[in-house]
Parts: structure tokens; sequence; C-alpha cells
């Protein structure tokens, strides 16, 4: 079964995701961002997901942890929870 270590952060609205991916992109730590602005209780860990399998996500989640490119902040992400950014950080067959 397919496994992955992955971070995230969870926000209310697209176009503040888009605004936090930017500035991630221009240098600030994805985990400092997770911890001030996630509305997911993993935000207090820097947004660590620690390891799960494939199918304990919501399917738009898996589709990016266990599709997309490793060490890369994809998203944003819609779901029902809201909007997330997404970085895989291991992945196992």
């Amino acid at each position: 079964m397919k496994s992955a270590t992955a971070r995230h952060l969870l926000v209310e609205s697209e176009d503040l995701c888009l605004e936090l991916k930017e500035r991630i992109a221009n240098g600030e730590k994805f985990e400092d961002i997770a911890k001030e602005y996630s509305k997911c209780p993993s935000g207090a860990n820097g947004g660590d997901l620690g390891n799960f399998f494939q199918g304990q996500m919501v399917p738009e989640f898996d589709k990016v942890v266990f599709n997309d490119e490793i060490n890369v902040v994809h998203g944003p992400v819609k779901t029902q929870f809201g909007f997330h950014l997404l970085e895989t950080t291991s992945r196992r067959d």
C-alpha cells in the first residue's frame, strides 16, 4: 500500500492561499506560515501530517500527494474544508 509524508496548510480563501504560496516561494518558511495561518490542528506542528496511507485523506489531497512532484509546494487545492497548500516530503510504494 502506498504511503507518504507531507505537510499542508489550510485556509478559507483561495486568495489568501495564493498569497501564502507566494510568500513561501519568496523564502518564508512553510512551517512558520502554517503555524500562523493554518486552520488545521496540524498547523501547530508547522503543517506536518506525519506518515499516512493512500485513501486516508480526501481524494483531492491524495491526487496531489501521490502523483505530483515531491518537495514542491502545490496548490491551492480545494476540498470541502477549504484551500490547501501541500508539500509531499516522501513517498513509498
